[in-house]
């Protein structure tokens, strides 16, 4: 089993940006300190849900801070960016880290980035599918061209060329961000590894691993390419001695930044956004994933893995907004979770 910490440089009420870009930056040199696989790197713009506007710039600065752990980023967000653009930072980070780096795609959301970086809504609402592909070509071919509806450019030489790093295997692992039927099949058909999200329980996770299967199938993806798939699961860790102890550390800090944070969201068209009672998602939180004594946390993951199938892990550790804590969680979830995890 595999288990990374996910850092989204969350400003909670209070603190300020540098505060929160602190906090992640230490909390990963932590992560690599106490013997975690991955942390996982988000990304947001304009809002203090997330601080970090680039996740592969800050896997740049962490890749150069840290000699073991990987890097990813959970997620770059594929709409508001150039694909090849994106995918010859992949390619450079891999070259340079010895293959440490993971990336990790998504569509992200219909919010006020799209005007500002000049994609337009549409890049959000169906160009989805063609800047992944370019991007995949882009990370597995010695040359591309493009011929679409919203990138298009004569042949060009892919330089550097992930496949000729001194890393083992062709180039940056690449995983998707999957949160509906379309993802999860547009995934499976180029083999991707999927990343769930924190928000959805076992059983979906397991029906969205499930589908993916299918769709690999479907599409002639061998045996072992579908074996060898290896998802991601995003969840929430807090550690204490009692399980009380760790929801309650949760619940005190961390619907103030989920208000602050997920109301700051405007969207490009001026569409209405339902968000979430941040109480109430705390509390779900608390239940869907590990929060409590190192038992019980190695047993939810445990148990996580054993229903949905997957053995990678991409904890919230951040969760109590404070540093010191912060840094206590991650030190416990590797001194006393992880040797209780087969």
């Amino acid at each position: 089993m595999r288990v990374g910490s996910f850092v989204l440089a969350a400003q909670f009420p209070g603190q300020g940006e540098g505060e929160a870009l602190h906090r992640a930056v230490r909390s990963a040199e932590v992560a690599e300190e106490a013997g975690l696989d991955t942390v996982w790197l988000a990304e947001h713009h304009f809002v203090p849900y997330g601080t970090c506007p680039s996740a592969i710039t800050l896997a740049a600065l962490l890749l150069g801070r840290t000699r073991r752990i990987r890097v990813g980023t959970a997620v770059s967000v594929l709409p508001t960016v150039h694909p090849v653009a994106l995918g010859e930072q992949a390619a450079l980070l891999h070259h340079t880290s010895d293959g440490r780096f993971t990336l990790g795609v998504g569509r992200g959301g219909p919010w006020i980035d799209l005007e500002v970086f000049g994609a337009g809504l549409e890049a959000y609402e169906k160009g989805f599918p063609e800047s992944l592909e370019l991007l995949v070509r882009w990370l597995r071919e010695s040359s591309v061209a493009a011929d679409g509806e919203r990138f298009r450019f004569r042949a060009v030489p892919v330089v550097p060329r992930p496949s000729q790093a001194l890393a083992e295997g062709p180039g940056p692992e690449l995983v998707v961000a999957c949160t509906s039927p379309a993802s999860v099949r547009l995934a499976a058909e180029r083999g991707l590894s999927m990343l769930l999200g924190m928000h959805v329980g076992d059983e979906e996770k397991a029906e969205m691993v499930a589908l993916w299967r299918q769709h690999a199938r479907a599409s002639g993806r061998s045996a072992e390419e579908i074996h060898g798939a290896s998802h991601v699961s995003a969840g929430v860790c807090q550690i204490a001695d009692r399980r009380v102890d760790a929801a309650e550390t949760l619940m005190k800090a961390m619907p103030g930044w989920l208000k602050q944070g997920l109301e700051a969201h405007v969207t490009v068209d001026g569409r209405t956004r339902r968000m979430r009672d941040p109480l109430a998602y705390t509390e779900l939180l608390c239940g869907l994933h590990p929060v409590g004594t190192p038992r019980l946390c190695a047993d939810r993951l445990a148990a996580t893995s054993e229903r949905t199938g997957i053995s990678r892990f991409a904890l919230l550790v951040e969760g109590s907004g404070d540093l010191a804590a912060t840094e206590e969680n991650v030190r416990r979830l590797g001194a006393e979770v992880l040797p209780q995890l087969v």
